[in-house]
């Protein structure tokens, strides 16, 4: 199965990111202290990482004595619509009609099930799939 090219970094990348947009910028040694709060990761590993944004263009870097300087080229706010452009596109066809209604269901199991109310039943189509892949078994 061929890669395709995301908009969105992988999740490794996203991590590095976060960590210069809280920085505003930062070299390879003030990254990986950010990130090794969550993944201790090598030295060399963040480097390869920070290298691979700089390509592809969503970092820019600078040299300041013996070290690189990295700062976000791209705002967190711009990659948050970025990612919800791409999970609009994957899983609701587009449609934001279809993703509210789907957080709307999602907060209305959420309500009832803190009040004590009963678990609102699962679609008719998820039904229909479990029903399926029980006679395909």
């Amino acid at each position: 199965m061929p890669k395709t090219s995301r908009d969105v970094p992988p999740p490794l990348e996203l991590l590095c990111l976060k960590a210069l947009w809280a920085l505003g910028e930062g070299d390879v040694k003030h990254v990986r202290e950010m990130v090794a709060q969550s993944r201790p990761l090598a030295y060399t590993t963040i480097m390869t990482v920070l290298d691979r944004l700089v390509r592809k263009g969503t970092l820019t870097r600078r040299k300041v004595g013996r070290a690189f300087v990295y700062v976000p080229q791209i705002s967190r706010d711009a990659m948050r619509r970025t990612a919800i452009r791409e999970l609009l596109e994957g899983f609701f066809d587009g449609s934001e009609e279809q993703l509210t209604e789907f957080l709307r269901g999602t907060e209305a199991q959420a309500a009832a099930a803190a009040v004590g109310g009963a678990p609102v039943p699962p679609p008719a189509e998820e039904e229909e799939e479990e029903s399926i892949d029980t006679v395909l078994l």
